[in-house]
């Protein structure tokens, strides 16, 4: 008999016994489960969370803030130098010849989250008129715009999901006032959805300052990125630093990103150790109790190498069939979710866990690693395990 149909024949033998122990088995199917979905629902939290902060920018966007700012909070810009920035020939104009830049002003308000209470840093940016043809992204759901000039706002709609007292028509107190609530807005789940908007001057007024922080302008195109940075940092009136909206946006997640993503990994890692000594030690029941028929097979011409490959199928498909289910149960139960944790802006970013073809794709691999991991020595021990020696024990 060829090598290929040895390998056959021992596996589906194998295969056939699951039932028989189906106990053991439920131990590896179970364990590597667990592995997954914790693995692939704690990085759907980063993956989630980058989505959200990262598609709030586009390359051919660009924010400028003062020089050696690492935020919008640390940065100031007086109005003379939002002039200078706007002045730019790199930055793309309107119908009407008017730069497409947006001088923004952004400030801190707690609002309670919904359901806890807890109270949550929710970010406030002032914009302008030209906000608007900056980023066509957002548009309004639910309600109107603000007036400029009035103390009214319109709010993200995950915003508006996770924090209380947002509806149309509540008003909120901000520095002693109330903002009154008169639209709804989306902009494609990015971060700018945590965020409420208000006239940027009516703002500024409130909190009494004359200084913007922050300029973000539509360039010409996206080459025009250097050229335009360029033009501002080597300005001796200007000290400022310009970057791309994207570099910009995913800075600010590094730092989390980083630490979920080892959070996802050390904890996966701990749980697959234990579920990696429950393959092996369920691997090695599987062996001892076919001891007898394993060493019945070699006996009649059945090579050790169709032992061994049987060995490491069975613990891969059963670690597989773990996979699937947990990567089923992180999709089920986690993708899609809301969630919301502190940006690089100490404010709160609402975002939704993103379970991704690449995520589940991962802990199956997981999945497959473990299982091959927990087979590898009990296919050693059936392999070599004396054939006269297992033959005496019946």
């Amino acid at each position: 008999m060829s090598a290929l149909r040895q390998i056959a024949a021992v596996t589906a033998m194998n295969l056939r016994s699951i039932p028989q122990r189906l106990g053991t088995s439920l131990v590896i199917v179970i364990g590597i489960a667990g592995v997954v979905a914790v693995l692939v629902s704690v990085l759907a939290i980063a993956v989630g969370f980058n989505e959200a902060v990262k598609g709030s920018g586009r390359p051919d966007r660009a924010i400028v803030l003062r020089a050696s700012s690492n935020s919008e909070l640390s940065s100031t810009l007086a109005r003379d130098a939002v002039l200078t920035i706007e002045n730019s020939q790199a930055i793309r104009k309107d119908a009407d010849g008017r730069p497409i830049a947006d001088a923004e002003i952004v400030v801190i308000v707690d609002r309670p989250q919904k359901g806890s209470g807890t109270g949550a840093n929710v970010t406030m940016r002032g914009v302008g008129q030209m906000a608007w043809p900056l980023r066509p992204e957002m548009h309004l759901t639910a309600g109107r715009m603000f007036e400029p000039g009035k103390r009214e706002i319109i709010v993200g709609k995950s915003a508006a999901q996770q924090f209380e007292g947002l509806e149309i028509g509540n008003a909120i107190t901000i520095r002693e006032a109330d903002w009154t609530v008169v639209g709804i807005f989306e902009s494609h789940g990015d971060a700018h959805e945590s965020e409420l908007l208000a006239d940027a001057e009516t703002l500024l007024a409130a909190y009494r300052r004359d200084v913007f922080q922050s300029v973000t302008v539509q360039l010409q195109s996206v080459d025009s990125f250097d050229a335009f940075k360029t033009e501002l940092t080597t300005n001796p009136a200007l000290q400022v630093d310009v970057s791309r909206e994207p570099a910009y946006y995913a800075s600010l997640s590094e730092t989390l990103d980083t630490l979920l993503t080892f959070v996802g990994y050390f904890v996966g890692g701990i749980m697959a150790v234990g579920a990696l000594f429950g393959a092996v030690n369920t691997m090695y029941s599987a062996v001892s109790t076919r001891s007898v028929e394993i060493a019945t097979l070699r006996a009649i011409g059945f090579g050790a190498g169709a032992v061994v490959v049987s060995v490491f199928v069975e613990a891969l498909l059963l670690a597989l069939a773990g996979g699937l289910i947990g990567a089923a149960i992180a999709w089920v139960f986690f993708n899609g979710n809301a969630a919301n944790t502190l940006s690089g802006n100490f404010t709160q970013v609402v975002f939704r866990l993103s379970v991704t073809p690449g995520l589940i794709a991962l802990g199956i691999a997981w999945a497959a690693a473990i299982g091959l991991i927990g087979g590898l020595f009990p296919a050693i021990r059936a392999a070599r395990q004396p054939i006269a020696t297992a033959l005496r024990a019946v």
